[in-house]
C-alpha cells in the first residue's frame, strides 16, 4: 500500500482546547485511516513551520484524499498538506520511464 506524509498545523483555538484538556490525537488519526482500510505508522509533534507530522499507509490515493478532506474540513487545523511517498524502486521505475520520454524545452 502507498505511504503518505502529512504535515499539519493547529489553529490557535485548537491549541487552547488541547492545553485545557490534553488529548492523545494519535487515537483519532488511527481511527480515521483505519476507516478506509489504512494504517497509521507514526504521529509526531514538532517545532517549526508545522505543528506535527503523520506517516500513513492507505489503499490508494482516493482513500487518503478522503481522510485528508475529512480532517481538513473539521476546522481544527490551519494547514494540512499530504505528500505521496514513493519507494526507491518506484522512483527508479519512474527514472527509467522518464528516460524514454522525448522532452522538448520551450522555444527549442
Amino acid at each position: 500500500m502507498p505511504l503518505y506524509l502529512s504535515k499539519f498545523s493547529y489553529t490557535p483555538e485548537t491549541w487552547t482546547r488541547l492545553i485545557s484538556n490534553p488529548e492523545d490525537r494519535r487515537k483519532a488519526a488511527q481511527t480515521y485511516i483505519e476507516s478506509v482500510g489504512g494504517k497509521l505508522h507514526g504521529f509526531w509533534y514538532a517545532f517549526g513551520t508545522h505543528d506535527g507530522f503523520n506517516l500513513w499507509e492507505a489503499p490508494d490515493n482516493v482513500s487518503m484524499a478522503a481522510v485528508a478532506l475529512a480532517i481538513s474540513g473539521g476546522g481544527a487545523l490551519s494547514s494540512f498538506e499530504t505528500t505521496v511517498l514513493l519507494t526507491v524502486e518506484e522512483s527508479m521505475d519512474a527514472m527509467r520511464m522518464a528516460g524514454e520520454i522525448k522532452y522538448r524545452a520551450p522555444g527549442s
